[in-house]
């Protein structure tokens, strides 16, 4: 699902479908907002294609790149996940190009509360939309570097004493505790310079500016069931809410990101 923040800091989602019976056409654009509080069934058709040659599949690998796709494509090397281990000064990049877009550019350092703080980094570009996916509360922004690798060795060395998961039930559950993020964000960018200096990275630090970020919920779940269209194809019950990539229903929660390349049909 795509996101974003309105004026009022609520977040927003749409969700590209197939859909018939609210008369749109294939693959258009729903506002999944619109559907809080009422009846939604998502049918899986049984259909996945790739997310990036469209070929057909039965699996999907790195949500939603056939196997192929997924040994050759940049967007899906080691790297993402673990950006201190970027080689493209060593010329093995998978795509240069891709790289020079996505991994050469600005990128920052932030702490969010989510399940609880923790530490992250994404292209300036990517904010908030990035803290949305990961069903933060509040979020700061601690400091700004000119390409992955360098924000890449900062998290993941502080990472080893701060946490960098969400713990997802509770990011759906709402329990995370309230945290100070100012003193927090101090805490970090001592020893971010540390490492910075260490490593030769020029920093920017970042001002303490806290996003707060409101999700469509009328009631959060108290246990936790996850759908899985693999197992169930038909998704239904009373949408309650949509956090993170989440939808949440009275019958249980979906990960809608998880199943990226299934053509799915909405009946609302």
């Amino acid at each position: 699902m795509s996101n974003k923040l309105d004026s009022q800091n609520l977040a927003s989602y749409s969700l590209k479908v197939i859909d018939d019976h609210l008369n749109t056409k294939s693959d258009e654009i729903v506002n999944m907002n619109n559907f809080i509080g009422s009846s939604l069934e998502l049918e899986f058709t049984g259909d996945i294609n790739c997310i990036s040659c469209q070929r057909r599949v039965t699996k999907t690998f790195n949500q939603g790149y056939c196997f192929p796709c997924f040994q050759k494509l940049a967007e899906c090397d080691i790297c993402i996940v673990k950006p201190e281990l970027c080689h493209f000064e060593e010329g093995t990049c998978r795509d240069n190009d891709f790289a020079e877009k996505n991994c050469n550019t600005d990128h920052y350092v932030y702490l969010s509360l989510t399940s609880g703080i923790k530490i992250g980094i994404t292209r300036a570009v990517n904010l908030p939309h990035r803290w949305i996916d990961q069903g933060a509360s509040q979020a700061i922004k601690v400091l700004k570097v000119n390409r992955r690798k360098d924000a890449g060795i900062i998290e993941s060395e502080i990472a080893k004493s701060f946490a960098d998961k969400t713990n997802w039930r509770k990011m759906l559950k709402n329990e995370a505790e309230p945290c100070d993020l100012i003193q927090q964000k101090q805490e970090i960018l001592e020893r971010a310079r540390e490492i910075a200096a260490i490593a030769e990275i020029k920093i920017e630090e970042s001002d303490d500016e806290i996003t707060n970020i409101e999700y469509p919920v009328e009631e959060y779940p108290q246990k936790i069931k996850s759908h899985n269209f693999d197992k169930n194809p038909i998704v239904s019950g009373t949408l309650l809410g949509i956090k993170g990539q989440y939808l949440i229903f009275d019958t249980g929660v979906i990960n809608i990101r998880k199943f990226a390349g299934y053509r799915v049909q909405i009946k609302g």
